[in-house]
């Protein structure tokens, strides 16, 4: 399994040809879609509309290729207590999982995490300033979760304008305080026999 990072929340999950694009509201954000006809779409939040081949906007379980998806329903980062607007997605492939959890409330209970169980790789925004989590709040889904891997996203880029300043990816790290696995990558594959033993950053340069 590979991941490509386009930005803003945006990720690209591909396997044996088939490719799901997660949170393409990149036209919202100034930049152009990345999604195509023929890919699978997710959103773990509001969305716009757009052309693919399946989309996939809510809690349940699917199936597309060989590849498992589960939506998980979440508390979003705006929710009241109680209220769960937002779906994290685990995506399933080979003996390999990401989990993928938008903007979600930084707040787990045990029945959500034993929803998600274990995952080798974990997207989680980092940018904060009220928008989406910011490190505090993703170190603790992190510290709860305890991938093997995780990738940050939603921070300060070039090219994007937020609805609210988000913060540099710099900042965002110097807080985390996670050792890195390797420099940024272009394209980061997912292998279970290769992972760490202890939960690392990988950074994904943006394609």
């Amino acid at each position: 399994m590979d991941l490509q990072f386009y930005g803003a929340n945006c990720v690209a999950v591909v396997y044996k040809g088939t490719r799901l694009v997660v949170d393409d509201n990149l036209t919202e954000l100034g930049a152009k879609s990345v999604t195509k006809a023929d890919d699978v779409a997710l959103f773990t939040g509001t969305h716009g509309a757009v052309t693919a081949r399946l989309v996939i906007d809510g809690p349940g379980e699917y199936e597309t290729a060989d590849i498992s998806i589960i939506g998980i329903a979440a508390r979003a980062h705006t929710d009241e207590e109680g209220k769960k607007s937002a779906t994290m997605f685990k995506i399933m492939a080979g003996d390999s999982s990401v989990l993928l959890t938008g903007h979600i409330h930084p707040e787990l209970g045990d029945d959500l995490l034993e929803r998600i169980g274990v995952v080798d790789a974990l997207v989680v925004p980092v940018g904060g300033h009220g928008y989406t989590l910011d490190p505090v709040g993703a170190q603790r889904v992190i510290k709860a979760i305890e991938p093997k891997l995780v990738v940050p996203t939603h921070y300060d880029e070039k090219g994007l304008t937020y609805p609210v300043p988000q913060l540099s990816l710099e900042d965002a790290l110097k807080e985390i305080g996670l050792e890195k696995a390797a420099d940024a990558v272009s394209k980061l594959k997912i292998k279970t026999g290769e992972l760490p033993e202890v939960t690392q950053l990988a950074l994904l340069e943006r394609s």
